[in-house]
């Protein structure tokens, strides 16, 4: 006889939540190029027309990330490439960047974000810098988005959130100076609450960007305490930890619905609400992630191939 009886979690609820299907309407999800190798067809996981972001990781040449936009916008999808200032040398790389995949992936939009490396390989430390050279503009780009921390950053402040939000005013003013369509893409968090409490002080500040709300997909407990402790992810990392000491749920995956169900209600009872868009980080895979969002999102999340 079993000294544990792990039953196996019921994945596909009686019937889809309307909330959550609203507030997953046109979701977005962040790939890599070497996780993108191992999708054979995005159409068969991935409505028509979804946003996909392309990480940009220190290493990675740009003729694989210019290679994986090419794919996904053949595919019919929205192509956001990452631009981390840190690992872009000079205007001049910057400047083939933009050209390249303007000129190859028919590309218009991109996250500008400092990235995660410590020390600047050329001239640029943020993305403000980047914004501030133009040359987005010049190539036509119609959405630029800039990056956001509900739990703050700690590669910008060591406590509070001072220089995080000072960044995120200016970004905000620049967009009254350009013709793009800006956002804020967020880092995931695994509560609800603390999101919503961001969100509404950023609206008090008198910040206008929206908000696209980075949400972890479904992975492995093990899987996502790592990638939240590298990421920084403050303390809504205790949700996972909580998790982690119950021994009926230490072996089961971790699902976003709880916190998916909170916010979506927020957002239903207040439309007005600052976050209009979800952003999913597949980091139990893309294959998993686009699952779960079919069977929990209903209609919004219906692949190209079965639409």
């Amino acid at each position: 006889m079993a000294l544990l009886n792990f039953r196996k979690k019921e994945t596909v609820p009686d019937e889809v939540n309307p909330q959550i299907e609203s507030f997953l309407q046109d979701f977005s999800i962040e790939v890599m190029p070497r996780t993108a190798e191992k999708v054979e067809d995005f159409r068969e996981l991935l409505p028509e027309a979804t946003r996909v972001y392309i990480a940009h990781i220190e290493g990675t040449p740009i003729e694989d990330m210019v290679a994986t936009a090419v794919r996904l916008n053949n595919d019919g999808y929205k192509v956001m490439p990452h631009f981390p200032a840190r690992i872009i040398k000079d205007r001049a790389t910057l400047a083939d960047w933009i050209a390249r995949y303007r000129g190859e992936a028919n590309v218009d939009q991109a996250l500008l974000l400092a990235g995660g490396v410590a020390t600047p390989h050329g001239e640029y430390s943020d993305s403000m810098q980047l914004l501030e050279t133009g040359l987005f503009d010049e190539a036509g780009f119609k959405h630029l988005h800039v990056a956001g921390h509900p739990e703050g950053n700690r590669d910008i402040d060591a406590k509070g959130t001072a220089n995080v939000d000072a960044a995120l005013q200016w970004k905000n003013d620049f967009q009254t100076r350009t013709d793009a369509k800006m956002a804020i893409a967020t880092q995931f968090a695994f509560e609800a609450k603390p999101i919503i409490a961001w969100a509404d002080s950023l609206a008090k500040a008198g910040i206008t960007l929206p908000i696209h709300i980075g949400i972890a997909g479904p992975a492995k407990l093990q899987t996502l305490i790592k990638f939240a402790i590298a990421c920084g992810v403050g303390p809504s990392l205790k949700v996972l930890q909580k998790r982690a000491m119950d021994v009926t749920k230490l072996l089961l995956p971790y699902e976003p619905t709880e916190v998916l169900t909170e916010l979506s209600a927020h957002k239903a009872a207040n439309p007005d609400f600052n976050i209009s868009h979800v952003h999913f980080f597949p980091l139990g895979g893309i294959k998993t992630n686009a699952t779960w969002a079919h069977t929990h999102g209903g209609a919004a999340a219906v692949p190209a191939n079965a639409s």
